[in-house]
């Protein structure tokens, strides 16, 4: 697989949209006309080569990686629409990573910003560190969230994380904010860590896995008592996959408390946690 290496030379002074910067419109370019393209950065246009040190081999198809060197909270939109091939990011990212992706692999090594995966429809998304507000949610007012794919967090995340999910997996290793799962349509949501406020809320179906009860679910979720859940060593097996941080989700074991809800909704989704 061939490696192209996108270094930047310093932080931008406003934000960049690296939306354009995917194997699949890199590929067959040579370094100088990729150098030559322009990215939005604030109210104008900056060249890549500009906001980069390019070196590496040009990718041959579009199943190459691109590897950005001394990432920063000022790159937005890192691998929008994505299809294939790989981006690694070694520091930060901005907002919106994986927006629309459908399929390749994105792999941080620090945080995120807010909507990263947003309506991600396939492929798989692993952050270092934390991830901001909305992970997996949709776009302000949009009707759904994450549609597919799996997201894997290191680190905590912010408000809303899987709000109005569809379909696909998170995994959150550490903790998360108030109204985790919130309008949740389909899919699962893991958590190891805390959960903040509200957990749920508004859920019509789905699963949210975590590892410690929290210190209140709302009224309008029903107690379905204990039950064994041998499909949970198997999201067990799965999560392992995806970094030792994921290693804690064996001591959940596979007998849970299941509550039902959200009733307020008329529901039908469950949050279940280690007895």
């Amino acid at each position: 697989m061939t490696v192209l290496t996108l270094t930047l030379r310093t932080d931008p002074p406003q934000r960049v949209d690296m939306a354009p910067l995917v194997p699949r419109e890199l590929a067959g370019r040579r370094l100088a006309e990729i150098g030559a393209w322009e990215l939005p950065c604030g109210n104008r246009r900056l060249r890549v080569d500009d906001l980069f040190e390019l070196s590496g081999e040009p990718l041959t198809d579009p199943g190459g990686e691109i590897a950005i060197a001394g990432g920063t909270g000022h790159l937005d939109r890192i691998g929008a629409a994505m299809t294939e091939g790989r981006i690694t990011v070694t520091g930060d990212a901005g907002g919106y990573l994986g927006q629309g992706m459908t399929g390749g692999a994105i792999h941080v090594s620090g945080t995120v910003g807010a909507y990263a995966a947003c309506r991600l429809h396939g492929g798989e998304i692993h952050i270092g560190g934390d991830a901001g507000d909305f992970l997996g949610g949709p776009l302000a007012g949009g009707r759904a969230g994450m549609r597919g794919g799996l997201v894997a967090v290191a680190g905590n995340a912010g408000a809303r994380a899987g709000d109005r999910l569809r379909r696909g997996i998170l995994l959150i290793a550490g903790s998360t904010g108030p109204y985790c799962g919130s309008r949740m349509i389909a899919g699962s949501i893991v958590v190891l860590g805390s959960t903040g406020p509200s957990v749920g809320f508004s859920m019509r179906r789905g699963t949210i896995l975590l590892a410690h009860k929290p210190e209140r679910l709302l009224a309008t979720f029903n107690d379905c008592g204990s039950h064994n859940l041998p499909f949970l060593w198997l999201l067990c097996d799965q999560a392992k996959i995806h970094g030792a941080a994921f290693a804690g989700l064996e001591e959940i074991g596979e007998r849970v408390r299941r509550f039902a809800g959200d009733r307020g909704v008329d529901g039908q989704g469950e949050i279940l946690f280690a007895e």
